[in-house]
């Protein structure tokens, strides 16, 4: 099966490829070629979706990786697979420039950041950094430094990838990786998950330290993933959380969930497409014995207020960057920097404010997650358009703004999330989160799978 760019699409789920791997089926050498032929491809996404290689390095991991297995030594399931870094993360003697010719004279990393490091510890190669939006700042993946790379659906066209983490999904979708590391202050891993088919990650923030991470808002940050499968990200999740076990994905029943699906604020504005994807899947699980429970969140309509004049993003992000915008100002992508320069708007004290009235929020939403075994939402609600649609700045932000709209009710209410595709063959992409509130990430993983796995049955179904 092949992508509009004539790509193979990438079905190799994590766990698919450690048991080849273990058979002797294929080594971590072939997968490695197999990634960098497509990131060379000619007509391919790769320029646009890596910002850098590491090929020697990789081929060498691969080769050691394949040499400990053929002498029968110990290793880890995952040892030898590629994934790709987003550009938001330190890896020892690189520089970090977080999607920006800002940093670009910035020192080398002297350490991979935590996340790396514990990636690398499990076995995995890391095959070169991602692009991204500018410093993270837009839900799009739209950067005109490095170009954008192309949504693998519907390529003809040249729609967004979804962002900040727009390389991440592209790499995946593309097979220039098996799995992607991101980050999600506001929908970054799951955005670009859900406009390109994939599954995205978002833990509780806590979960994994942000140590070596650039900033974009520090309350808010999250290291994610974006991978073929919930059971993927539930495996890269568990390393980097540092996890001693994985979650039972498998024992979840469907017919005992409890599910709540808001009704008000993240139900507006939906597309034609959306609407009817999420509808279709929620009669999937009624008719599964998933008890839905349609709720009014009052609370989410007082969301909008905590991001007036930008909010603890661009607050936090400004305070990073006042300093390199009184120096560099014209290098930073316009629709990045008019973000950043929201936070003038606010007041001195306003920072404080918004975190308790943060925290606040938390904990009058916390009882309501409470009655449920998660949440659902549409993960965005429009399809993704074409780059071409968003040339001027107010469509820009309003596209923005709406894509934006759902995912940062998880990030504002410190809870986890999955995204998982919701669309049939032949239509446009489109995500279902599964959302609960913080500290429930092995829950939600285990709803996702067993959601996740009704949505496949149908998806055969309907082929058959």
């Amino acid at each position: 099966m092949k992508s509009d760019s004539g790509i193979a699409v990438n079905n190799k789920t994590l766990p698919k490829l450690a048991t080849e791997l273990i058979a002797g089926q294929t080594s971590s050498r072939n997968l490695v070629e197999r990634c960098l032929a497509n990131i060379a491809r000619g007509d391919g996404e790769g320029p646009r979706t890596y910002l850098q290689v590491a090929a020697t390095e990789a081929r060498a991991l691969a080769d050691w990786h394949d040499a400990m297995r053929a002498r029968g030594t110990p290793v880890s399931p995952w040892a030898g697979i590629p994934i790709s870094v987003k550009d938001l993360f330190d890896v020892a003697g690189q520089v970090t420039k977080a999607g920006s010719v800002v940093l670009d004279a910035e020192a080398p990393a002297t350490r991979d950041a935590t996340s790396v490091a514990r990636l690398r510890a499990a076995g995995f190669i890391v095959l070169g950094r991602t692009n991204m939006t500018e410093f993270a700042f837009s839900g799009l993946g739209v950067n005109p430094h490095y170009g954008t790379p192309r949504n693998p659906w519907d390529r003809g066209h040249d729609r967004i990838p979804g962002g900040s983490s727009s390389g991440a999904a592209v790499s995946v979708c593309d097979e220039m990786a098996f799995a992607a590391l991101g980050t999600d202050t506001g929908g970054s891993c799951r955005i670009p998950a859900a406009m390109c088919g994939l599954v995205g990650f978002k833990p509780t923030a806590r979960k994994v330290p942000l140590l070596g991470v650039y900033p974009l808002s520090p309350t808010l940050d999250s290291v994610g993933c974006l991978a073929k499968s919930v059971p993927c990200c539930a495996i890269l999740n568990s390393v980097l959380a540092a996890e001693p076990t994985l979650p039972q994905l498998a024992d979840c029943e469907l017919s005992d969930l409890r599910l709540g699906i808001p009704s008000n604020y993240v139900a507006d504005d939906m597309c034609l497409e959306v609407a009817s994807c999420f509808e279709r899947a929620l009669k999937i699980l009624a008719s599964a014995g998933a008890e839905l429970t349609e709720i009014e969140v009052g609370e989410f309509t007082e969301i909008p207020d905590l991001y007036r004049n930008g909010g603890l993003p661009a607050a936090e992000a400004y305070l990073w960057h006042r300093k390199m915008i009184a120096r560099n100002a014209h290098r930073y992508d316009p629709r990045v920097l008019s973000r950043i320069l929201r936070a003038r708007k606010q007041s001195p004290g306003d920072h404080l404010v918004l975190k308790q009235r943060r925290h606040d929020l938390i904990e009058r939403t916390r009882p309501i997650f409470g009655e449920f075994d998660a949440m659902l939402m549409p993960t965005a609600p429009i399809l993704a358009p074409p780059i071409a649609k968003l040339a001027t700045d107010d469509e820009y932000t309003r596209v923005n703004t709406l894509v934006l709209r759902n995912p940062s009710v998880v990030n504002i209410l410190d809870g986890c999330a999955v995204s998982v595709p919701c669309h049939r063959a032949g239509e446009g992409p489109v995500g279902l989160t599964i959302f609960a509130a913080g500290d429930s990430d092995r829950r939600v993983l285990s709803v996702a799978a067993a959601i996740e796995r009704l949505l496949l049955e149908d998806h055969v179904d309907q082929l058959g």
